[in-house]
């Protein structure tokens, strides 16, 4: 079983910047792939970036050159730095953790952080 505790969202002005984190703990293997999600209300959840232990980040097209995700593997934790907030990147935030061992995979998600941005 995997636990992901995240921290960081909050209230801030358009323009603005946030950092979220995101802790893992308990049985993580050494691949795997975190990441962030958001869902605002009424909304489906959608990818806002995701960082594999090895290979490439990938980002939404929305948030491409305003929002930056890294990891420290080290302690099993990844980090959204998000600037140059626009309104409509109000939702909760949601960290992800999947990982996979042959014939199974195990897909994690936090509780969510809310993010809210004033005009």
């Amino acid at each position: 079983q995997v636990q992901l505790v995240e921290s960081g969202g909050g209230l801030v002005q358009a323009g603005g910047s946030l950092r979220l984190s995101c802790a893992a703990s308990g049985n993580i293997f050494s691949l795997n792939s975190m990441g962030w999600y958001r869902q605002a209300p009424g909304e489906q959840r959608t990818l806002v970036a995701v960082i594999p232990s090895v290979g490439t980040t990938n980002y939404a097209d929305s948030v491409k050159g305003r929002f930056t995700i890294s990891r420290d593997n080290a302690k099993n934790t990844v980090y959204l730095q998000m600037n140059s907030l626009k309104p409509e990147d109000t939702a909760v935030y949601y960290c992800n953790l999947y990982q996979r061992r042959w014939p199974h995979q195990y897909d994690y998600w936090g509780q969510g952080t809310q993010v809210t941005v004033s005009s």
